[in-house]
């Protein structure tokens, strides 16, 4: 790189490392870095609302300072007809700050119902499939504490259990390639990145589904403001999540204990075995213990629906599985006194 152009990046970059110097800025940054013991280069979602902006920012500021490498993704869904043109704007808006985006594309037929959790699972393969691309390990989100609540109110009302009611947190393991996804601004309230977005960038896209009743995620986002207009208190909420994140540690202990005492797993790792004692624990432990080794027998990111589970348990406590049955790509066998778990060799990952 010429000189000149050298010159020109690092102003740049002193410009941006400037807005450290406001209170209010340097108190997110804090708290953005509280948490990120990150060593390896990384990568960020960008979406042009004031949450990925913001992380945009605080990402930038963190590789700059720590002299690391850090890749920006924008998901182009083109799910609706203003999305490209909305991703180029914020990828030329970004490039004034020196932040390059590459735009992936979701390409081939939409989906005409549950769009938001299809084009979810969408945008998370493409970025995570992305990163194993560049040798990517961890990939930051810019879901905020609004985003917790809302996810937990959701799960709620579909009756999710402890497991899926305290899953969505600061980190999580995307199976499918082993990336660790990050989301550091889950303690941080929309109200102060929509501050820092506007002080950094002038800048940033209004997603016209969120005003969309249609869309469940949206009804609840309104239910969380009609709930706060009544005196509901976020800090009681939140201290009730993490009491319950608490509780889901202790579950996973005992998980953990259980896999380790009562399963045999053969060198291949496509077989165990679970002895009698597995299913003498309290029924969430079998429950979670057994769908975690269901997914990692079939080899697939998801499990079965809790309730064809529920049932199998039911049928082998009452001693009701003779021949082989067949869940979730595998085969479970009663052998003797025990259950013989294998691939089903038709299962497609």
């Amino acid at each position: 790189m010429k000189k000149k152009s050298l010159t020109a990046k690092k102003k740049v970059h002193n410009q941006i490392l400037k807005h450290l110097a406001n209170k209010k800025i340097l108190k997110v940054y804090k708290e953005f870095t509280k948490f990120l013991n990150i060593k390896y280069n990384f990568a960020v979602a960008v979406s042009g609302g004031p949450d990925s902006l913001s992380l945009t920012f605080l990402a930038k500021c963190f590789s700059l300072i720590n002299n690391l490498d850090v890749k920006f993704y924008i998901v182009d869904h083109k799910l609706r007809n203003d999305s490209s043109s909305e991703a180029k704007l914020v990828s030329l808006r970004l490039k004034k700050f020196n932040i390059d985006c590459k735009i992936l594309n979701w390409h081939g037929n939409k989906p005409l119902t549950n769009i938001q959790a299809i084009a979810r699972k969408k945008r998370y393969s493409l970025l995570t499939d992305q990163c194993k691309k560049n040798k990517i390990k961890y990939l930051l989100l810019g879901h905020h504490i609004d985003d917790l609540y809302e996810n937990f109110l959701i799960r709620l009302f579909r009756g999710s259990g402890l497991k899926g009611l305290t899953s969505f947190g600061e980190t999580s393991e995307y199976s499918k390639n082993g990336i660790k996804i990050l989301r550091p601004l889950i303690n941080l309230e929309k109200k102060e990145l929509i501050y820092l977005s506007n002080k950094v960038f002038n800048f940033f896209i209004k997603d016209p589904s969120n005003l969309n009743e249609n869309f469940k995620r949206i009804r609840i986002r309104n239910l969380m403001e009609n709930f706060r207009k009544e005196g509901f208190d976020k800090k009681k909420f939140k201290l009730t999540i993490r009491n319950l994140q608490d509780s889901d540690q202790s579950i996973n202990f005992y998980i953990k204990k259980n896999i380790d005492e009562n399963v045999i797993f053969f060198s291949n790792k496509n077989t165990i075995i679970l002895n009698k004692f597995f299913f003498k624990q309290s029924h969430e432990v079998i429950f979670r213990s057994l769908s975690f080794l269901m997914k990692l027998i079939s080899g697939k990111y998801y499990a079965s629906r809790g309730k064809s589970i529920d049932k199998l348990i039911e049928r082998i406590k009452l001693n009701k599985i003779g021949t082989k049955v067949t869940l979730g790509g595998c085969f479970f066998e009663k052998v003797n006194k025990t259950i013989l778990i294998s691939r089903e060799k038709s299962s497609k990952n």
